[in-house]
């Protein structure tokens, strides 16, 4: 992924924690329903155009350099030493199946080192780039900052391969201290994990090395600092380098908490330590009640609380359409009195997200599959993009519009339009965007082992052309798809009217006008609130009505 955005300055990044609120959601593969692994990924920002990262495989001469642009800003970082093999990297998964999200965390503003050569988003390509297993990438990435520098803030990243899920958090060690601190936890291969912007790393197993991994100085360092002055077993990295506070829970954690409530009841109780109320962390990672699926995981990146109480289409934010929509910024004051609003996983400045799924029993070429979509998840839909693809689809071509600039081609545009004109008229839209959705993920779903069984027969190169000439059609097809959807909701609901439907056709008579068009008007709850504001613009009750005819 190429993230294409305007330059935010680092005081800027420094002083907001949550300018980059993303989401990832981790899978075990004994808590799949086919022995895949799963990570997903939500890139949300403002700043943030959704298109398609591509690298190709390649091999460099010795003494070869690579150059580190910042992945935010685009400002030119440094060289490193090029490696002599790179894979094939489409999105975030190389031909491997290795698979790499993050979420910032952020963290301590004074760990920050600016002089650092390597960013966040830089680990995570050089990593894809250079590893073939989720344990190699963490050594790659660990062993980058050690040696250039760590630039970022505090990070989440969720790495993984056909076999195993880890969570590696890390943080900087402040200017003047070069690479960071760090740690890794393998997630059981029959749980979930999440996390979102909040490090959840707690209590280190520091014995445990076959699923744990660490900075030797994460504890020593924090010392050193006047961090923590306890026991190594009391230490605890997300408390020490990240602690909580009142948004990370409403924001951050809240997301967490929906993705472990939607696969486990018993999570509910959780509900008043997101709200602020109780001081019982959620876990790392728990036992889902049934196995998940690749369309399970889709749903959830869909998540916008419904059916519990931070439902977004509900409320008087929601306006009288219900919209999940709600105005930047993330909090606000009134009399003097800062508040949040909820922050859903599936959110409307999401530039992409991506569904990681990777498959053991199945070659490489054809075992992991990069479901990718653009803009808000909760209208958008998910192309399976195999890791073997070596060409970019136009429709995700970061080269195809940009923030700034509109393309009718674009994906992203095409996207955004649909969903923008959603949110006004949310309650209506929704549900038929909902059904096109569904038609499109039950085609995909029924697309994909037709799929896995051609390239079976095949050999890897002819596996590859006959995969990536599939994820080029099926992305244009779908883009193209949404573009209708759009033109169909423009002439339907135009002017926040409706227009009748019959058998799937406006009903219109030979000059092509509507007999009748729809005027809904707002809902009673809504106009109540209403005329409390201007009880001036009083007509007559029914009842004077009445008694006038």
């Amino acid at each position: 992924m190429n993230k294409k955005i305007a330059l935010v300055f680092l005081s800027l990044l420094l002083s907001i924690n949550y300018v980059l609120p993303c989401t990832n959601f981790l899978v075990g593969k004994k808590a799949s329903t086919d022995g895949s692994t799963f990570i997903t990924y939500a890139a949300d920002s403002y700043f943030l155009f959704g298109s398609l990262h591509f690298s190709p495989a390649a091999t460099y001469p010795a003494g070869a350099m690579r150059d580190i642009y910042e992945w935010d800003t685009g400002k030119f970082l440094g060289k490193i030493k090029q490696a002599r093999q790179t894979y094939n990297v489409i999105g975030n998964m190389n031909e491997h199946q290795v698979c790499i999200g993050e979420t910032t965390f952020g963290g301590l503003h004074e760990l920050v080192d600016t002089a650092g050569i390597i960013d966040y988003g830089s680990l995570i390509y050089i990593a894809l780039e250079r590893a073939a297993t989720a344990r190699e990438a963490i050594k790659i990435m660990t062993d980058l900052v050690a040696e250039y520098g760590y630039c970022s803030e505090g990070e989440s990243f969720s790495v993984a391969d056909p076999n195993e899920v880890w969570i590696l958090e890390m943080v900087g060690k402040g200017a003047g201290s070069k690479g960071a601190v760090w740690v890794a936890q393998r997630i059981p291969d029959d749980c979930v994990s999440a996390h979102a912007n909040q490090a959840r790393i707690t209590q280190i197993p520091f014995s445990d090395k076959e699923n744990c991994m660490y900075a030797p100085d994460v504890v020593k360092f924090a010392r050193q600092k006047g961090l923590f002055k306890g026991k190594d077993s009391e230490f605890s990295f997300s408390d020490i380098y990240n602690p909580l506070d009142d948004v990370a829970l409403h924001v951050c954690e809240s997301r967490v908490w929906a993705f472990f409530n939607g696969v486990n009841p018993d999570m509910y109780r959780y509900i008043s330590y997101v709200k602020g109320q109780t001081k019982e962390r959620m876990p790392l990672w728990i036992k889902p009640v049934k196995k998940l699926s690749a369309q399970d995981m889709k749903d959830f990146m869909r998540n916008q609380f419904e059916g519990t109480e931070f439902d977004m289409t509900q409320g008087y934010g929601a306006g009288p359409f219900h919209t999940k929509l709600r105005h930047s910024p993330l909090t606000y004051f009134v009399d003097s009195v800062e508040y949040t609003h909820d922050r859903p996983v599936a959110t409307q400045q999401t530039g992409f997200s991506f569904v990681g799924q990777m498959r053991s029993w199945l070659p490489d070429y054809a075992g992991g599959i990069f479901w990718f979509g653009v803009d808000d998840a909760a209208s958008s839909c998910y192309v399976p993009i195999y890791c073997c693809t070596n060409k970019v689809p136009w429709c995700f071509s970061h080269e195809n519009g940009s923030l700034l600039e509109y393309s009718s081609t674009s994906a992203f545009w095409v996207f955004n339009q649909v969903a923008n004109f959603a949110y006004g008229k949310y309650s209506f839209m929704q549900p038929e965007i909902k059904k096109v959705q569904q038609q499109w993920d039950a085609y995909f779903n029924e697309l994909v082992p037709k799929t896995d069984a051609l390239a079976a027969k095949l050999s890897k190169e002819d596996a590859q052309k006959m995969l990536t000439d599939g994820v080029v059609r099926q992305s244009e097809d779908l883009t193209n798809a949404w573009r209708s959807l759009g033109e169909y909701l423009l002439v339907k609901y135009l002017d926040g009217n409706v227009k009748i439907e019959e058998n799937g056709k406006f009903i219109q008579n030979e000059a092509k006008i509507p007999p009748k068009i729809l005027r809904l008007g707002y809902p009673v709850e809504f106009m109540r609130e209403m005329v409390k504001q201007r009880p001036d613009l009083r007509v007559k009750s029914k009842e004077e009505l009445e008694n006038r005819k």
